[in-house]
Parts: C-alpha cells; structure tokens; sequence
C-alpha cells in the first residue's frame, strides 16, 4: 500500500478529519490533503509526529519499504514488537524484549543464546541447531558489532542483580532461588488475578518491557517473578497458566 492510502486509512481509523490531524502536526489541511492524493510525502519531523499519534512506525506510514528485524536479536519487527524510546517514540532497529525505554536488556551473548534457544526449540529447530544457528547469526548483527561503544558500563547488570537480590530476600515459601532475569513483554505475562472482591484483575501494561523469569516448584507449580524499577511481583500458576494467584505485589 502506497503512503498516500496509509495516510488515509490511519487517519479516517483514528476517527480525524483532515482539519484536525493537520492541526496536531502543525501543517495546513491543504498539506495533509496533498499527502492523501500522492502531491507530496511528510517530512521526517512530521512524519515521527504521525508515527506518535497512529502508534505505527514511520517504516509502516511509508509503505514498509524496509525489511525490519532486531540488531540485537534478529527476530522480524512488525509494529506490535518494534521497541520504544523512554519517551514512548519507535525505535525500529530493536524488537521490545532487547530494548526498552533507553534501555539495552542483554548485554552477554550466551543469555540472549539460552533465551531464544528454549523459543526456537519449540519450532522446528533442536536445540543444537537453535544454538549454533544463532552462535552465527548475532555477531552479523548491529548491536554485536557495535556492543563495547552502546555499553552502559555495567549499570543495567548491576540493576539486574540488585532485582535478583530483592527477589530471594522475600523468602517466599516453595520458590526457587532466582538465578537470572530475562526481559518480557507485559502483554506475554499480563495474568489476571482473582480479587477478595470476586473480580479478575491484570497489573501490567501490555505495551512495557518487565524484567523478570518462570521458576518451577518442587510440586510442579510454577512461580513468576516480575520487576521493573518501581515495583516487585511475585505469582503463581499453573505450567498452562491457569489458576493464578498473586503472592507479592510491593513497591521498591
């Protein structure tokens, strides 16, 4: 689809008259009419400010003229899984579980490896051929070429084990030791937890990036663990997820 009719398309979705998103991009009417009929194509400036009120990246309001997958990972980016900048803007060279609000997520190889192993295992590939098929995949890519200069300086690791130490000092009854935690997408995890009030209800946001990782009990239950820089959640479920029960829900 060409940008004129993805213009079109987005706005009349958004429920905006050409008045109107003209008005929030701060152009005439005779300009977004001109985008519409093919006259003209927005600006880069404009064109971020579109990408912001649609919730598309700009890749997409062009007609998706690029190939997008994550320099960190390589997984195929669509919209729903591009990453975003702290102030909410696209950032289309990572996918959401690398890169979350100005933050790199893996910064060791063999943790993104073991990470993506256990998700390719599952489709079509064994877990050597996972394994060796992305020892020769990430080095190729942006973010492994450029790893020394885009480190934090170990700031984002050290947060990471500061979490993992909060995790086991609660103590909770049955739950492992908390070894590692990966990044995970709100929308992945977002469990609905029953409330004294009779209501289910879900604490995350579907769209933010969470650290944290799934922990089997000894009686074959399963256990979550969630964080971010304002709160610790603590779950428990069954493997399916069925049955969940929140166990800790605290502000750090």
């Amino acid at each position: 689809m060409e940008t004129k009719n993805i213009i079109l398309e987005l706005r009349n979705k958004h429920g905006l008259s050409q008045e109107e998103l003209a008005e929030k991009v701060f152009v005439t009417r005779q300009a977004v009419s001109r985008w519409e009929t093919g006259e003209t194509v927005p600006n880069t400036e404009t064109l971020k400010l579109l990408s912001g009120i649609f919730g598309v990246s700009i890749n997409t309001i062009l007609g998706s003229p690029r190939e997008l997958y994550c320099q960190c990972c390589g997984m195929p980016l669509e919209d729903a899984s591009i990453s975003r900048e702290s102030d909410g803007s696209f950032n289309d060279d990572y996918c959401k579980w690398c890169y979350a609000g100005g933050q790199y997520t893996y910064h060791n190889m063999d943790d993104l490896i073991d990470v993506c192993v256990k998700h390719m295992a599952g489709e079509g590939f064994t877990e050597d051929q996972a394994r060796a098929y992305m020892k020769e995949r990430l080095p190729q890519l942006d973010y492994w070429k450029n790893h020394r200069e885009l480190e934090d300086g170990g700031k984002f690791e050290s947060f990471k084990k500061q979490l993992i130490d909060e995790f086991n000092a609660l103590n909770i009854n049955g739950m492992p030791k908390v070894e590692k935690l990966n990044a995970l997408v709100g929308s992945y995890v977002n469990l609905a937890y029953p409330m004294p009030s009779g209501c289910a209800v879900k604490l995350l946001d579907d769209n933010a990036t969470y650290l944290g990782t799934q922990l089997e009990g000894e009686n074959g239950r399963c256990f979550g663990v969630l964080a971010n820089e304002n709160f610790l959640m603590a779950a428990a479920y069954e493997k399916d997820g069925t049955e969940p029960e929140l166990l800790l829900y605290k502000k750090r």
